[in-house]
């Protein structure tokens, strides 16, 4: 299960795109899902697919761990495809049709679009957490909304709870994989039998995992109190951030990017 699940997991290395200011990356990664939204063409598709393949080439990341993350939201995209082709409309004759369902030509290219964007999406959300460490990640988040504490936003508090959550991911995953396994050796199903017998054969894991999940939380609690943590303020920090030409080129080549994106969905919009 552990190895299915990509987000939240961090691969240590020393890259060009590790050595990023965590702050380029979660801005690209931000601005990244946005211009998802305004892809309108199978090229800018292609674009996108090739700037994936580009940093996971220089993060010397494999590809088949990024296929392997994919598996874990498979049935989601599985049911985003059919929901999206099944359930649009369209002007001509329906390409087949079968009672009441009917496959129109624009609900093929409209499911075809959506799951390509929302595979898009956890691969280059994945790129984020792959190459961020989640302290780089906490004070990346922190920077960015430092801004907003004079109107009294808990910014640190904030990307102290986000980067746990993320830090935790595959760490609970873990548990649940040991958990099914000793299940699994007292004797307990998980496979056969419908959905309701299934969904009543989780509960010897729910039961366990969220008690394990409130121990951890509290060994955690009792760890950062030992530490003195006492909140941001008066915090100081070991590295402090500060951008390179490094986070220069990134950000270039990232505005390249969304424009060759703009400039090839421009037919989609009717526009020259």
């Amino acid at each position: 299960m552990l190895k299915n699940i990509t987000i939240g997991q961090y691969i240590p290395g020393d890259t060009p795109v590790h050595r990023l200011d965590p702050r380029t990356k979660i801005l690209c990664a931000f601005f990244f899902i946005i211009a998802l939204f305004f892809v309108k063409t199978y090229t800018a598709y292609g674009l996108v697919l090739l700037f994936i393949l580009t940093v996971t080439m220089l993060a010397q990341l494999k590809i088949q761990f990024l296929y392997k993350g994919l598996k874990g939201v498979f049935v989601l995209i599985v049911f985003t495809g059919l929901l999206n082709l099944f359930v649009s409309g369209g002007t001509g004759a329906p390409l087949f049709s079968f009672g009441f369902l009917r496959i129109y030509r624009e609900g093929v290219n409209l499911a075809l679009f959506m799951t390509l964007r929302l595979v898009f999406l956890i691969l280059g959300t994945s790129l984020l957490t792959l190459t961020t460490s989640p302290i780089e990640l906490t004070d990346g988040l922190e920077k960015l909304f430092s801004f907003w504490k004079r109107f009294g936003f808990p910014a640190h508090e904030l990307a102290m709870m986000m980067s746990i959550a993320l830090r935790f991911i595959p760490t609970l995953l873990d548990e649940t994989d040991k958990i099914m396994k000793a299940q699994r050796a007292r004797g307990a199903d998980f496979d056969s039998g419908g959905l309701v017998k299934k969904a009543k054969s989780l509960i010897p894991i729910l039961v366990p995992l969220f008690i394990s999940s409130f121990r951890r939380a509290s060994d955690l609690a009792m760890a950062m109190e030992a530490r003195c943590y006492r909140g941001g303020e008066g915090r100081t920090r070991m590295k402090r951030l500060a951008y390179a030409r490094r986070d220069a080129i990134g950000y270039t080549a990232f505005l390249l990017f969304v424009g060759g994106i703009v400039v090839l969905s421009l037919p989609a919009l009717g526009l020259p």
